[in-house]
């Protein structure tokens, strides 16, 4: 949803229409918006669109800001939100020069950053298999005693025997999610990641996590 503040302190505050999110349509609002000769700011949330559409406008020689949305100032009891208030108040905000914009990353800062959100989701998944893994294992009665998730640790999961069918059924089930394929994707975001530092002076970082 779109919304237009005219310039001014008291000018109109109208809705504009709703548009497609794709550069095209992006593209030509901006030229509808400026047949007229006049100045455009454009403004939006930050949100599941990135910054696409701030590249975009910045290429085409427009302003452009993305807002914090936890910084957008807000009436006291003002609980109703939709896109067409939402719309309507960014653009009264941003004309009075009222919002705060977010740091635009460049595309290697965005992919350095989706790199370690990647990772970061990949070793949380790892601990979750870990976990259920562990716990199946101590339900069962099974004390290893020595370091855990080693080569030796390992086979010795793969040895294990049960005297109903049902838990060896179990462990297949589990064991997968904790095997090669979680733990080499993590490394590889290891990897990944230090060659791909030099991309950005301002590299996305994440802290450790241990299992």
């Amino acid at each position: 949803m779109v919304a237009v503040a005219e310039g001014g302190r008291r000018g109109e505050v109208r809705e504009y229409r709703r548009i497609a999110n794709t550069p095209t349509a992006v593209a030509r609002l901006a030229r509808q918006l400026s047949r007229d000769g006049v100045r455009l700011r454009f403004c939006y949330e930050a949100g599941p669109c990135g910054y696409g559409i701030q590249r975009q406008l910045s290429g085409l020689g427009y302003e452009c800001v993305v807002v914090a949305p936890s910084l957008i100032p807000k009436r006291a009891g003002d609980r109703v939100k939709t896109d067409r208030r939402d719309a309507a108040s960014l653009a009264r905000l941003n004309r009075a020069g009222e919002l705060t914009a977010v740091w635009v990353p460049d595309a290697g800062h965005e992919a350095m950053r989706d790199l370690v959100r990647a990772r970061l989701a990949a070793v949380q998944a790892l601990c979750r298999a870990r976990q259920q893994l562990a716990g199946f294992r101590l339900r069962q009665g099974r004390h290893y005693g020595r370091p855990a998730w080693t080569k030796l640790h390992r086979r010795w999961l793969a040895g294990l025997k049960f005297e109903q069918p049902v838990p060896p059924i179990a462990l297949c089930q589990s064991a997968p999610a904790d095997g090669v394929s979680r733990t080499g994707a993590v490394r590889a975001f290891e990897r990944n990641k230090h060659q791909n530092a030099a991309v950005s002076p301002r590299p996305a970082t994440a802290p450790p996590v241990d299992c």
